[in-house]
């Protein structure tokens, strides 16, 4: 498997990197708060982490957020996180508001996706009604490898005033997140989105992390061809490589502000 793993002295201008770029962007929008959803997985984990590093533990404000499919070690280990990090953080429970728009659109019951998609812009609607009266920024939590694979929800954990850790894929972000202290059994932990029931997220997307990496690292953002990061890498097939590319072609639209018609002359 390719190793995209940084250097010692490289995870520590990582670790720097990000902690400037929190604390430029609260100041460039005249604040110095934050809001920060937890999910107790380890991208949120690691942002509040470096979050607390820019900002200050004060300043920092966590949401944990459950729903009816999410599984209760996940928020256990959300709220553990606030409590060791020492920051203010607030427990809202999701499902009575999706309850509520499921009593208003009776159809999109039974749709997992659709369902699973409302949670998730529930949670970003409460993050912004905090942030809003806080004056605070909403941090996202998302990294590279999701992104570049359309992996998350349009309007949902996507709404967010930046994304801390969007230049990383997922084996970076493990390595920083250990180098900056999360627990191992964090890092290791199965990520999953908790849209459903039983939810991964390496089981939705049919590849595991690593062999996801190096294809986004090899094919989409370098410049081999789907054979040759097939040949390169280690038990993958031609065919998830050309899977992982069209990922990326068909979730273009996520990455993008909504387009309008282009000015007539």
């Amino acid at each position: 498997m390719i190793d995209l793993r940084f250097s010692e002295e490289e995870l520590e201008a990582r670790r720097d990197h990000v902690v400037q770029f929190v604390r430029e962007t609260a100041e460039d929008a005249g604040t110095d708060r934050a809001v920060l959803g937890l999910s107790g997985g380890i991208d949120s984990t690691l942002t509040a982490y470096l979050a607390v590093e820019a900002l200050g533990e004060e300043n920092l404000h966590g949401l944990v957020m459950p729903g009816a499919v999410s599984r209760e070690e996940n928020m256990s280990d959300a709220e553990w996180v606030a409590q060791e990090l020492e920051i203010p953080y607030d427990v809202f429970e999701i499902n009575p508001i999706v309850d509520k728009l499921l009593d208003a659109y009776s159809e999109a019951e039974g749709d997992q996706l659709a369902v699973g998609n409302a949670r998730a812009r529930t949670r970003a609607v409460l993050n912004y009604l905090v942030a809003n009266h806080e004056d605070a920024l909403v941090l996202g939590t998302g990294n590279r490898s999701e992104a570049l694979v359309g992996y998350f929800t349009k309007y949902g954990d996507g709404a967010v005033d930046c994304h801390p850790l969007g230049n990383l894929y997922k084996q970076q972000v493990r390595q920083l997140a250990t180098h900056v202290g999360v627990p191992d059994e964090l890092v290791e932990k199965p990520p999953t989105a908790g849209l459903w029931a039983d939810q991964t997220d390496e089981e939705e997307m049919g590849i595991g992390y690593d062999s996801l990496d190096a294809i986004l690292a090899l094919h989409v953002d370098g410049p081999l061809s789907v054979t040759a990061t097939a040949r390169e890498v280690e038990e993958v097939t031609v065919e998830q490589v050309e899977r992982v590319r069209q990922m990326y072609e068909r979730s273009e639209h996520k990455r993008r502000v909504p387009p309008a018609p282009e000015p007539l002359e």
